[in-house]
C-alpha cells in the first residue's frame, strides 16, 4: 500500500514541507497558528502502530514543529493533540492557543467557522516555519 494524505487534510491545509517522517501542513484558518504532521506511512492510524524508532522519531518532529511555530508566531499556550475521530489518518495537531482566539478556551473544531488566510500572509508564514524548519 502506497502513502497519499487523507483527502480532507489535503482540502483544509497547504503543504509546508516534509521532514524525515512526517509531512508538515498549514491549517488554512488565520484564527490559530496550526500546523499538522502527517507521517507518511501507509495505513497507520495510532502512535502506536509506529515502530518504536518511529515514535520516537514522531516525538522529535512535534518537539521541531512546536518550537517553529513558536518561534514564528505569538501565542500563550501550546496544545498538541492526535485525535483522529473525523481523519482516522495517523496525524499530529500542533496548535497555538491565545486567549483572544475565537473560541477560547474551547476546542477549536467546529465552533466558528475557518478563516483562511490571505495568500500573502500564507506564503510568509510558510516561508518562517520552512526557515525553522530548515526545509
Amino acid at each position: 500500500m502506497e502513502w497519499s494524505l487523507h483527502p480532507q487534510l489535503a482540502k483544509l491545509t497547504t503543504v509546508v514541507g516534509d521532514l524525515a517522517l512526517s509531512r508538515v501542513l498549514l491549517e488554512n484558518d488565520s484564527s490559530y497558528p496550526w500546523l499538522i504532521l502527517v507521517p507518511r506511512m501507509a495505513g497507520v492510524s495510532e502512535i502506536i502502530d509506529l515502530d518504536p524508532n518511529e515514535q520516537v522519531q514522531l516525538l522529535g518532529e512535534i518537539d521541531a514543529a512546536s518550537r517553529a511555530l513558536k518561534a514564528v508566531a505569538t501565542f500563550e499556550k501550546l496544545n498538541v493533540a492526535a485525535l483522529g475521530n473525523m481523519v482516522k489518518q495517523l496525524h499530529v495537531h500542533v496548535l497555538g492557543r491565545s486567549s483572544t482566539d475565537p473560541t477560547w478556551p474551547k476546542p477549536v473544531w467546529g465552533l466558528a467557522p475557518p478563516v483562511p488566510y490571505e495568500p500573502a500572509a500564507r506564503e510568509k508564514l510558510i516561508g518562517a516555519v520552512r526557515r525553522e524548519l530548515k526545509l
